[in-house]
């Protein structure tokens, strides 16, 4: 029986997503606790890989189980066996044709940054920061330079495995909440390090350092040289991928409100 796991889990602690030989990532606990609950090793494959630092509300997974116990005694049962910083926030059974990954038809990440003369001292490890006033306006007129297909390799790490930089970006929406800054981003999928690398240059124009139309020719390079160093995946959140609606997978978790 093939089932479909949503699981939100704060990065700080742990090399990223993607298991690694140290055993130090959040898929290495996600299958440690998922093989102690079942009794018998259990592998899982994500909708979208994250970062060292970077945080995810609503991470889907897909497994296919050879015990048969109910939705809620996977949720119940695995998070005993969870860090308190990880937890699966619901389980159901899907169809076998259904994968994390390639079902997926779009994914969102938010980034949560805090602007203050001040580094955050609360909110350390769960908000970038800017010392530096922002401009709403001219970091909204950069953003949508960024909307629609295009070859990011400007915005992708040496290290990106993705067969191809051209991506579709749907949507960039920001906005202020007191001291703190919101930044939405929608796309088909993304290259690594690519809303870090954007959000550098983003803070960079909000800041006066660049001009709003700086990022057309950042993105005209194609060079990753020419754009604002990568910024810190501290405030990065992985909100989630969304699917078709027959899938009938929870697109919101209690984790996601807790954002300004």
């Amino acid at each position: 029986m093939r089932l479909a796991l949503g699981v939100s889990y704060r990065g700080a602690a742990y090399q990223g997503w993607q298991s690694q030989l140290s055993g130090q990532t959040v898929q290495d606990r996600l299958e440690a606790a998922l093989s102690s609950f079942a009794d018998r090793p259990v592998g899982v494959l994500c909708a979208g890989r994250t970062d060292a630092g970077v945080h995810g509300l609503n991470q889907v997974v897909h497994l296919d189980a050879e015990v048969e116990r109910p939705p809620f005694s996977w949720v119940r049962g695995t998070n005993r066996y969870l860090p308190r910083d990880i937890a699966v926030q619901w389980c159901q059974p899907v169809a076998g044709d259904f994968h994390a990954r390639n079902s997926a038809l779009g994914r969102r990440y938010a980034y949560l940054l805090l602007e203050s003369p001040v580094r955050p001292a609360i909110e350390a490890g769960s908000a970038g920061w800017s010392f530096r006033p922002l401009d709403p306006g001219a970091m909204q007129a950069a953003a949508q330079l960024l909307v629609g297909e295009h070859d990011f390799s400007a915005f992708r790490s040496s290290e990106c495995q993705a067969a191809s930089p051209v991506k579709r970006i749907h949507s960039i929406a920001i906005h202020r909440s007191g001291a703190y800054w919101r930044f939405d981003f929608d796309a088909t999928a993304f290259l690594h390090h690519m809303v870090r690398n954007i959000m550098g240059c983003l803070v960079a124009v909000g800041s006066g350092s660049r001009e709003p139309g700086w990022l057309a020719d950042v993105l005209a390079s194609r060079d990753r040289r020419v754009a604002a160093p990568t910024f810190a995946p501290d405030g990065l959140y992985f909100v989630g991928p969304y699917y078709d609606a027959r899938h009938a997978i929870p697109e919101h978790t209690p984790a996601m409100d807790w954002l300004p």
